[in-house]
């Protein structure tokens, strides 16, 4: 990534971030790494809000955290260190900030894309300028909306986003599927138009069966935006709720509630199995990282994970 560049698209020169080719990983993983055949890099964000800038430093709960230039110099650095990598985001880049109010998202997509995001999926925030200000700014993701149970077929975004990608990484077949929260009641109808919404646990067992026994995927990812838990609401759909009635789900990536996950949360599916469940809080405080080890015949052999803070001690 060029320096000048990043610097350039973040408004010609307003803000004084800059990206570190020094910057160190502080690797506190839960697990060993075991020596396999195959290692494929995690990274995720969920819920950035528009926080193009860290927190003040008077902030009084996350001061000097944050920033889009220094989450860009740790992905840099994974990178230059590892393979196979994938960059997800689970929704909600837009709103929060003065820069969405006044670029409407474009901003936001253009650094995603020279961070080289793989895919995201389209959070109840991303539907803010309604369907027409988030087609208008489009173009400038470079990388694909990967929405499983919102059925666009009736509107401008039609054709504009994808119900599932699979990446290959050094023979590893990744199926992603995106799962979004329901939009009535929660976002205007103007916003979200003829935007159908499908059941969220129906839709996930559909794509994670299809990526894994159709198209032979080796690990299936859920990019989902319906929230970890709704304490006092046991029967409103989460992410816990979703791994505990679906199968062939690996991975599901979190949204929404904004919460911020120590670690990845094991649970189980209907079958029995284990699903990993992650999500690393808001704003872009923080870089997840799950680090998959397989063997040769493709199985996971080991899982290890840290989720990075972003802060000051990130540029060198």
């Amino acid at each position: 990534m060029n320096r000048n560049q990043f610097i350039k698209t973040l408004g010609g020169g307003t803000l004084a971030l800059t990206l570190a080719p020094n910057m160190l990983f502080g690797g506190n993983q839960i697990l060993s790494a075991p020596k396999t055949d195959l290692k494929l890099t995690i990274l995720h964000t969920n819920d950035q809000h528009s926080r193009i800038e860290p927190f003040e430093a008077s902030y009084s709960r996350n001061p000097s955290q944050g920033g889009f230039a220094r989450r860009a110099a740790l992905i840099q650095k994974i990178r230059s260190e590892e393979q196979n990598v994938l960059l997800l985001d689970s929704g909600d880049t837009f709103q929060g900030t003065p820069y969405f109010n006044f670029f409407g998202g474009e901003l936001e997509f253009k650094l995603m894309s020279m961070m080289a995001y793989d895919a995201s999926t389209m959070g109840n925030h991303d539907f803010d300028n309604g369907l027409e200000g988030f087609k208008k700014v489009l173009p400038n993701a470079k990388f694909p909306f990967i929405c499983s149970n919102y059925d666009f077929k009736n509107t401008i975004l039609n054709g504009l986003t994808e119900p599932y990608k699979i990446f290959r990484k050094n023979g590893i077949r990744v199926g992603i599927f995106g799962v979004g929260i329901e939009l009535e009641g929660l976002v205007g109808k103007k916003q979200y138009a003829e935007t159908v919404h499908l059941n969220a646990i129906e839709t996930a067992q559909e794509y994670s069966r299809f990526l894994r026994h159709e198209k032979k995927c080796d690990l299936v990812i859920c990019l989902s935006h319906i929230g970890f838990d709704y304490r006092g609401e046991p029967k409103k759909v989460s992410d816990k709720i979703l791994a505990a009635n679906t199968q062939d789900i690996d991975l599901i990536l979190g949204g929404h509630t904004h919460t911020f996950l120590k670690e990845p949360q094991t649970m189980l599916n209907k079958a029995g199995k284990n699903v990993l469940v992650n999500q690393v809080g808001w704003a872009g405080l923080l870089l997840g990282r799950i680090d998959f080890y397989f063997n040769k015949n493709k199985d996971i052999q080991n899982i290890t994970w840290h989720n990075q803070v972003i802060d000051k001690s990130i540029i060198a």
